[in-house]
């Protein structure tokens, strides 16, 4: 756990995912890697020059490269199958349900571009119903990390995770600042700020508006807790617990719709283990938009002060 945190540089978190790739593709013969015409998109370009030989490019043709992955998979590859996150959830839902998930086959999806903060590409790109999709098919695991590091210790990670994954990341530059040798531990949550009175479970891009927002309570006087919840499924129950317990009040942030996503998750938990005041920063029944990513984030709350004044209406109600 660490107290003070500094951005070492901005940096997108999809250019994490690329990092990890390549160096898998070092050290792994088995690790194959597909994608849907986007390759520069989602930095796969290093791996596939490098490795020619292990990389498929499908075209616009999602389906078709889940199809592929499970079965490069079932003959012992390990594919890594990438595309925007709209893309390789929504369009291809029923071969990911068949052919991975219900098939349990060692693919990894990899999905860049997710959330709002997407951008200027607009609402048909942008999706926030990613994670509720991808958490409710039983067997795959899914994983949202929260910087360039992290994403490229979780994309690291997951090939020596035997099982389908779902792993998120997005195409903004964003603060870098978890550590560059970290070790990844799948479904094991990150204490980042201890506090006492409030409870802030966040997950990736919404990391480091919470760690901000703790810093602007601490100000006023208020101890705010932060857990980095990089792994949705499995879910770190014991940790959400735990401080949950602890503080008495609770806040979830996260780039996504409030339906499906993390903070409905952890009311779950909650409600059946431990019922605790909960406050949601994320995005309620609503279609993204056009726009600068720092600007969407603004207008759909999803920021270090609607954190802020999430905590205060969350302690007012214990």
């Amino acid at each position: 756990m660490r107290e003070i945190f500094e951005n070492s540089g901005n940096k997108d978190t999809r250019s994490g995912f690329g990092a990890g790739l390549h160096e898998l593709g070092k050290t792994n013969k088995d690790i194959v890697a597909l994608c849907a015409d986007l390759t520069g998109s989602l930095k796969m370009d290093a791996f596939a020059a490098e490795f020619p030989e292990r990389f498929i490019q499908c075209g616009i043709a999602e389906a078709n490269m889940i199809g592929t992955a499970a079965g490069l998979a079932v003959s012992g590859k390990i594919p890594f199958a990438g595309s925007f996150a709209e893309f390789v959830t929504g369009r291809v839902y029923d071969q990911v349900r068949q052919s991975v998930a219900y098939s349990e086959t060692n693919v990894k999806i990899c999905a860049s571009h997710a959330g709002i903060t997407l951008g200027e590409d607009g609402a048909t790109h942008q999706t926030m119903e990613d994670i509720g999709l991808m958490r409710m098919l039983p067997n795959l695991t899914v994983i949202n990390p929260c910087d360039y590091n992290q994403t490229k210790a979780a994309t690291i990670a997951i090939a020596d995770h035997h099982g389908p994954v779902y792993l998120r990341f997005g195409r903004p530059s964003v603060p870098n600042f978890t550590p560059a040798n970290q070790k990844f531990e799948i479904g094991k949550a990150l204490l980042m700020v201890e506090g006492a009175d409030v409870s802030i479970f966040a997950t990736g891009h919404l990391v480091w508006e919470a760690i901000q927002a703790a810093n602007i309570l601490k100000g006023e006087g208020i101890s705010a807790e932060v857990v980095n919840i990089h792994t949705i499924k499995p879910l770190d129950k014991k940790a959400v617990i735990e401080s949950a317990a602890k503080t008495g009040a609770v806040v979830t942030a996260e780039e996504h719709l409030i339906a499906g996503g993390l903070g409905e998750l952890i009311a779950g938990l909650l409600t059946r283990e431990k019922p605790t005041p909960q406050e949601f920063v994320a995005v309620d029944d609503l279609f993204g938009q056009s726009g600068e990513p720092a600007d969407l984030m603004r207008e759909y709350k999803l920021n270090a002060e609607s954190i802020v004044s999430a905590a205060k209406r969350a302690i007012a109600r214990k």
